[in-house]
């Protein structure tokens, strides 16, 4: 009799075993996301220092700054939706620091119908925050140049497209602030997180696991009807 339940009993130990383990690794990375984005959230806390252009993607990203200088009116149109103002073009912008440097600046968001409106180009100081974004995947298709419609940033691609240093800043607010549009400053918010609910969903399998292998024993061991 044991020797029919052997199978069904290492099958649901295996299985349940694999199961609480990704479930477990789950939880570690919850723990490893969440100290990644409490770091985030004490830079963006933090009171905003002077750009300078010796910044790097690993030590300067999510850093607030202060700069000053003008938009030259050349300006990327990124397609984006579910946004806190809607659906609509992020303008990037190479924009010229008084200290004679080209950027990347993020001003916000565009709303479709405003496309073709003229952008402001008059001096401006700039609160924001320093992001290397890569929003690309397999799947992003290529920008609408002639159009000049992008689907996603990427800041080598843009800063060698507007021949600019390859930094952007994501404004937070300017003064005096282009009336097109709306600031989208960075926060975590929009980072995902959802490892707790990976982990449920596997520790969850594990359970149903535990349930199916064991109907699977207590059917091998019912006696077959004479």
């Amino acid at each position: 009799m044991l020797r029919k339940i052997i199978f069904p009993v290492l099958l649901g130990v295996a299985g349940c075993g694999v199961l609480i383990w990704l479930g477990m690794w789950q939880i570690d990375r919850l723990a490893w996301k969440e100290d990644i984005l409490a770091n985030i959230n004490a830079r963006l806390a933090a009171d905003p220092a002077p750009f300078s252009p010796d910044v790097a993607e690993a030590d300067d990203e999510y850093t607030r700054v202060t700069l000053s200088g003008t938009p030259t009116g050349e300006e990327l149109h990124v397609l984006v939706s579910g946004t806190a103002a809607g659906t609509g073009y992020r303008v990037i912008s190479r924009f010229a620091t008084d200290d004679g440097l080209t950027i990347l600046l993020d001003q916000g968001l565009l709303p479709l119908d405003a496309k073709a409106a003229a952008p402001l180009l008059a001096p401006m100081q700039v609160t924001g925050t320093l992001v290397w974004p890569d929003d690309q995947t397999s799947s992003t298709p290529d920008p609408d140049l002639p159009a000049n419609i992008w689907f996603a940033r990427n800041v080598d691609t843009m800063a060698a497209a507007l021949d600019s240093l390859p930094v952007m800043v994501v404004a937070t607010a300017t003064t005096p602030a282009d009336p097109r549009l709306t600031a989208l400053p960075v926060a975590t918010a929009d980072i995902k997180n959802d490892h707790f609910a990976y982990a449920v969903t596997w520790f969850l399998l594990a359970i149903v696991w535990a349930v199916m292998s064991l109907f699977l024993i207590l059917r091998t061991l019912r006696p077959k009807d004479a």
